[in-house]
């Protein structure tokens, strides 16, 4: 039987099971949101005193905690401080948070998987993005965008190069996201292209030799020869970055994956039309399109080009007491003529044969 005089002190037993607890700095405790106070958010974990999230433990710079947490709310909490004399423990939500995020970042580059970030500043070398409340960098040379073209707030497509939350190393690419889409394209595409195909394609660079079309995530070369039946000096005669345009496809190399585009051949060879129009012995008025070492080029037929060899140009040049220079007008008799294999030879005299034939 119980007295009254021991009853104090069974109660006072009681009370201490009840929180018998082993509570330390670093465990992961569940508890239930309280209330606010001047430091912060109020939590019961079980202890005998309320547990405190300090405000910035409990959410970013600027933002109430009023606002992020509802009383009533469940959830997971690091103890940071072990209990003081009131036996108030302090804890932290963010620090949780943040590890979560970790641990769903490295699911994420082990699934090679693509994320989206938020540019927070562009710095020299690179910008810095956040992700999932963690902040990483993209080197220069991973953007495809140049860095004048980016600014605090956009978003990025971005793949995870290395994770390591120990160095708290956290590096990003945006290209690699181009890349793989890209290589994905190709394989694609290499599926299903063949010599002989027209598609359409945006023109994204020229350079001296001819100009690359992307032909839906592979960027075949459409090369000076193939621009135009007629001569071009440079690719941007007829063509501007931007352009949309229908080429032909005249070879593929499956090996080193590279497509050869043509633009010419989806206009009439005047080749053709030119053997039905002119022949050998002809006196034909013409426009100097290039001057070589061995001859000037001249165009006797629209987009048929004729030579005009070296010392018949020195000849010319001594009976008109003239220097030929490209955008002449010059009158030739066509010697030879060659149709299949696409050659004319000119001189600026008639031929012994067709003179004895008037």
């Amino acid at each position: 039987m119980v007295t009254k005089k021991e009853t104090p002190d069974l109660d006072f037993e009681a009370l201490l099971e009840k929180y018998d607890y082993k509570f330390q700095k670093g465990d992961l405790v569940k508890g239930i949101i309280c209330g606010f106070d001047a430091q912060g958010v109020l939590v019961d974990i079980g202890a005998k005193a309320m547990a405190v999230i300090p405000t910035y433990e409990a959410v970013e710079k600027g933002e109430n905690p009023e606002n992020v947490f509802k009383k009533g709310q469940e959830g997971e909490f690091l103890i940071i401080k072990e209990e003081d004399e009131d036996g108030k423990f302090l804890l932290s939500k963010k620090k949780v948070d943040f590890a979560y995020a970790w641990k769903e970042l490295e699911k994420i580059k082990a699934n090679d998987e693509t994320i989206l970030g938020t540019i927070v500043n562009v710095v020299k070398g690179g910008v810095l993005v956040e992700v999932s409340g963690i902040r990483g960098f993209v080197p220069t040379s991973q953007l495809r965008a140049k860095e004048t073209e980016l600014e605090a707030g956009s978003k990025l497509e971005l793949k995870i190069l290395t994770l390591d939350v120990q160095q708290n190393n956290f590096i990003l690419s945006n290209k690699k996201v181009y890349e793989d889409t890209v290589e994905e394209a190709r394989k694609n595409i290499f599926s299903q292209i063949e010599p002989g195909q027209v598609v359409k394609g945006e023109v994204v660079r020229i350079t001296d030799f001819g100009a690359f079309i992307d032909i839906g995530g592979l960027d075949g070369l459409l090369p000076l020869s193939q621009l135009s039946w007629r001569w071009i000096d440079h690719p941007t005669d007829i063509l501007h970055v931007g352009d949309t345009i229908d080429v032909e496809v005249i070879a593929v190399d499956y090996d080193k994956q590279r497509v050869s585009l043509s633009l010419k051949n989806l206009e009439p060879d005047p080749w053709i039309e030119a053997a039905e129009k002119i022949k050998e012995g002809d006196k034909v008025t013409g426009t100097i399109t290039r001057l070589k070492n061995f001859g000037a080029f001249i165009e006797v037929f629209p987009g048929v080009e004729a030579l005009l060899p070296h010392n018949e140009v020195v000849a010319y040049q001594n009976e008109t007491d003239s220097i030929v220079k490209v955008g002449d007008t010059i009158e030739t008799y066509i010697v030879k003529f060659n149709p299949s294999d696409k050659r004319i030879s000119l001189s600026i005299h008639e031929t012994q044969e067709k003179t004895e034939q008037e």
